[in-house]
């Protein structure tokens, strides 16, 4: 599978800038450099040693390019694996074209997407969960989700599965080994060590798959869907929040008729706060699409924000409790954060009388005032307290990929059948077919067991270069 033909393509972003990179790999990777380098210092590049940097021009004969810096990686000790050249020029996009037409001229062919991380793949410089860790790592915007992406990068994902998978397959060898010996009814694998191993794979796969409900969410973005009656002050909060005139402010009631959406990060996690239509009953057709498209935003929301007027609350408490009733009721499973906006406007009796009313619907509740940038510190604050950091903290691995998650269910399916088998004394030949069920599901993620589309899907999400 591993391409015998040199490689290359723009490894740093697209379009012009200060220096590009240009990356090659390949058998020919140096020989191909040398034939359009000259070094400043007359030295042959292919007879410096690797993980050096030599000054010099990209030339074609009597024509000058740019002036370069040439980085070299020799085999096995680069990126790929392979010989790898990086070429770092001037950022004009003219000469970055330049060069990488040149290269091909010279015998090198375009990249595909995610090739370089590929080849690195094949020649076992990393495993194919590290592999796809650097594409997280790359679409990192926030400090948890590149936590996560550097600690699955460094092998601890990895390393975890390989320890289960080996004492898995330790014990796999015995059973078959029992199979070979049937006749003479013996055992080989201790049992009762193996329903230890059993119980501690059980219990490790079933912590990774819980933590794919809070690391997906932090490699995507937490949805906290702002809902609540029309002119409440909804946009208010969005701008406030993101410190920027992000959504229209109105007196008008029904101004926002589409959803508003924008991230933030707090404390490393990022939030995506969607701003909704008010929910009221209206005849607008325009509106009730919008306040249709709410209802399906906190669908998707992992926290919903409902928001009110305390100024209106003495007139329209009874309608405020029926609407958070409703939500809490309609939404059970996620975090309802309620939310006093204007209490400028209210004295401390008023909120305290508004407090005790609520109290009854047993939810979390915190008082502002958007326009005057109070409490949004204590509400930023309280959001974070919905997301359970702790395995953050403590360095545990945290699972994001759903390829992963898939396998990792598929796995504990498997155990769990091996375990039934081991408590119903099924014979070893039935056991041995879920184990090596098992086994195979572990080597998917690792990258132990593959095929072609599977690596083509994962490998085409990636940019060019890398």
């Amino acid at each position: 599978m591993i391409s015998q033909e040199t490689i290359v393509a723009l490894a740093s972003p697209s379009g012009a800038g200060a220096i590009a990179v240009i990356r090659l790999s390949g058998v020919n990777a140096l020989p191909i450099a040398a034939g359009v380098f000259q070094s400043v210092s007359g030295k042959a590049i292919e007879k410096q040693k690797t993980h050096t940097i030599h000054l010099g021009h990209i030339v074609d004969g009597d024509k000058v390019y740019d002036q370069v810096l040439l980085s070299i990686f020799k085999n096995p000790h680069s990126y790929t694996g392979e010989d790898v050249i990086e070429i770092s020029c001037h950022g004009s996009t003219y000469i970055q074209q330049q060069i990488i037409q040149l290269l091909l001229r010279k015998g090198c062919r375009m990249a595909q997407a995610g090739e370089f991380t590929l080849r690195a793949f094949l020649n076992g410089k990393l495993d194919l969960s590290q592999a796809e860790a650097v594409a997280d790592l790359i679409s990192s915007d926030n400090e948890a989700s590149h936590q996560i992406a550097m600690q699955q990068m460094r092998g601890g994902f990895s390393n975890e599965i390989a320890k289960l998978r080996e004492e898995l397959l330790n014990f796999a060898s015995l059973i078959e080994l029992e199979l070979d010996f049937a006749e003479e009814d013996v055992e080989f694998a201790d049992r009762t060590q193996f329903k230890e191993l059993l119980n501690r794979i059980e219990f490790v796969l079933k912590r990774l798959i819980d933590s794919f409900a809070v690391g997906n969410v932090i490699k995507n973005g937490i949805p906290v869907a702002i809902v609540g009656e029309p002119n409440v002050g909804k946009s208010t909060l969005l701008n406030a929040l993101l410190n920027e005139e992000r959504a229209i402010v109105s007196e008008i009631a029904g101004t926002t008729r589409d959803t508003i959406e924008d991230e933030l990060v707090i404390n490393g996690i990022g939030f995506r706060f969607i701003d909704t239509a008010g929910i009221r009953e209206t005849e607008d057709v325009v509106e009730s699409i919008g306040i249709k498209k709410t209802f399906e935003k906190i669908e998707q929301a992992q926290v919903v924000l409902y928001l009110f007027e305390g100024t209106q609350f003495q007139i329209s408490g009874l309608s405020y409790i029926t609407e958070i009733e409703k939500v809490k009721n309609k939404y059970p499973l996620k975090p309802l954060l309620v939310v006093i906006n204007k209490i400028d406007l209210l004295t401390e009796v008023e909120i305290a009388s508004i407090r005790a009313q609520l109290a009854p619907l047993n939810v979390t509740l915190e008082t502002i005032s958007a326009k005057a940038n109070r409490g949004i510190d204590s509400l930023k604050n309280q959001l974070l307290s919905f997301v359970n950091t702790g395995a953050l903290r403590n360095n545990e691995t945290i699972v994001t990929n759903t390829r992963h998650y898939d396998s990792l269910l598929k796995a504990l399916e498997e155990i769990q059948k091996v375990r039934f088998g081991m408590d119903s004394n099924l014979s070893s030949d039935l056991m041995a077919i879920d184990i090596k069920q098992a086994l195979y599901y572990f080597g998917e993620i690792t990258g132990e067991v593959t095929n072609d589309e599977l690596l083509g899907n994962i490998f085409a999400n990636f940019c060019i270069g890398k």
